[in-house]
């Protein structure tokens, strides 16, 4: 705690977030029962607001283990649930709603497979609807939309990241605890531990009177130098892969009664969501792995890897406006939780964090990995990829420039159809073509720019939430002169387009998910 406690600490985090345009970093550190936080920054810039210890955060993805430990809770009550195991099919215990694209996924995916990030789906973030939408997902509609969701890799593989089985295994919990999700972590979490700023989405903080202490999510722009305010991100619809609102001086205890296994808690829950079931990235070369870090697993909810021999339990979390990273270390007693108010926070949270459990080891400093430095490496590297591998080369390929676009746009516009993915409409806005996907959970605006062949485009993406930029190919198909089919590469890892059939009109009947 020496170095946690100093000024030479509180100096460096000050440079951080100045350096790297975070307008507020939160933090807490635990070791044995010594417990400590502190806050630098501001919460919100207008009016002035300070950070501190009960500044509210989103956790995102730093959440997940709290879904994880819900259906470890399950698992573990054999009175109640027998049927719930880690090893028990999805499909028999969800057989109306759990189908996946091919039967012999159907049958074979386990509780622990949907968990541990294994079941051969890839994300699919990108298709399932929000708020926004007039037709709004809940955690069953997206279950019941798996069968619509193309796979790409034999069950138990390949790790393959995925937000989708995280909500459905919320709509596992509260179908056997006959509880909403948020009142099955209330009731077995938050209220046992004493978590009285802990809620589940952001309405559910303003509801419970903690408007004044949430912060302000942020995005710095620097073609104006400024910061952009972003939405708080109500999803009740992707509940379970993120969207609990907490600060660091309460997750921290979720935190320690995890590495603890404090009630409720109990050793057969701890064993159960931090079993690893898959390896994360076997195939990384040394100079991407960090320096004495082994390969690391992923268990449920929650990450798995040894530095300088010493075992760390962890998972981070980002969203437009929010950074998170938790970890433990159970053979030292250590504990911490980072979050900022920014997307682009997570490299200095995973940073501060790494320093400070050299700190905690006690590493001599000459001997300590320069975090920061390696993270000004790594960003580097990936933008010079990036920059080298851009969209446009890769659609161009040997030409040089865009050809004109000789059709009117008039035939590229309407409405498009992928019982997946559902209704995509393609507008005419500034003589350009133009989608609205704002709808979705994850929204985005895209704007095409014709490239080749009077088929092929150049997406440029505009993130709904924080207004950042992306892209994303775009493929039209033609019978004689009439466009028939679109396809948009929603989804990466799959290596090829979604493909959406063009329709009359948007559908009216939408099947039932």
């Amino acid at each position: 705690m020496d170095h946690f406690n100093s000024t030479d600490f509180d100096t460096h985090i000050n440079d951080l977030i100045l350096e790297w345009k975070i307008p507020g970093l939160a933090i807490a550190v635990s070791q044995g029962e010594d417990v400590r936080s502190k806050g630098f920054g501001l919460a919100t810039l207008d009016p002035p607001r300070p950070c501190n210890g009960d500044t509210i955060f989103d956790l995102a993805s730093s959440s997940k283990s709290l879904t994880a430990a819900s259906v470890g809770l399950l698992v573990a009550d054999e009175e109640k649930y027998s049927n719930v195991t880690w090893t028990a099919k999805m499909h028999d215990l969800l057989p109306d709603d759990f189908v996946m694209s091919e039967e012999s996924y159907t049958k074979d995916i386990t509780v622990e497979d949907t968990l541990g990030h294994r079941t051969g789906l890839p994300r699919h973030d990108l298709s399932y609807f929000g708020i926004r939408s007039n037709h709004t997902d809940t955690p069953q509609s997206v279950t019941r939309n798996l069968r619509n969701l193309q796979l790409n890799a034999p069950i138990r593989t390949k790790y393959q990241y995925n937000n989708i089985f995280y909500t459905v295994a919320t709509h596992l919990v509260e179908k056997f605890s006959g509880a909403d999700f948020s009142d099955f972590l209330q009731k077995n979490f938050f209220a046992p531990l004493n978590m009285t700023s802990t809620h589940l989405q952001p309405d559910a903080s303003k509801a419970a009177g903690l408007e004044e202490r949430l912060a302000t999510p942020y995005h710095w722009v620097d073609e104006t130098k400024s910061y952009r305010t972003v939405p708080y991100q109500q999803c009740p619809e992707a509940q379970g892969a993120g969207s609990v609102m907490t600060s660091v001086n309460d997750y921290i205890k979720w935190v320690r009664a995890l590495m603890n296994q404090q009630d409720p808690i109990t050793k057969e829950v701890f064993e159960g969501i931090t079993k690893i079931r898959i390896p994360i990235d076997p195939d990384v070369d040394d100079e991407d792995r960090d320096p004495f870090t082994s390969f690391e697993g992923y268990a449920t909810g929650l990450g798995v890897k040894y530095y300088r021999g010493a075992q760390i339990i962890s998972h981070d979390g980002g969203v437009p406006g929010f950074s998170s990273i938790h970890l433990f270390m159970p053979e030292h007693d250590f504990a911490l939780i980072v979050l900022g108010n920014t997307g682009e926070a997570g490299t200095i949270c995973d940073v501060v964090a790494m320093e400070l459990v050299d700190a905690m080891l006690k590493v001599p400093r000459t001997e300590r990995v320069d975090w920061l430095a390696r993270a000004k490496a790594m960003k580097e590297k990936e933008d010079k990829e990036d920059k080298e591998d851009s969209l446009r080369k890769k659609l161009l390929q040997d030409s040089e420039n865009p050809e004109a676009l000789k059709m009117p746009l008039e035939t590229y516009a309407g409405h498009y159809w992928n019982v997946g993915y559902r209704g995509i409409e393609i507008q005419i806005r500034d003589g350009n073509l133009f989608i609205d996907a704002s709808d979705r959970s994850m929204g985005f605006y895209l704007t095409l720019e014709h490239l080749k062949d009077q088929t092929l485009f150049e997406g440029r993406m505009e993130d709904y939430f924080d207004g950042s930029e992306g892209e994303m190919a775009a493929e039209f198909k033609f019978d004689n002169d009439r466009v028939v089919k679109l396809g948009l590469d929603m989804e990466s890892d799959l290596g090829h387009y979604i493909w959406f059939d063009k329709v009359e009109g948007p559908r009216k009947d939408l099947p039932a998910r």
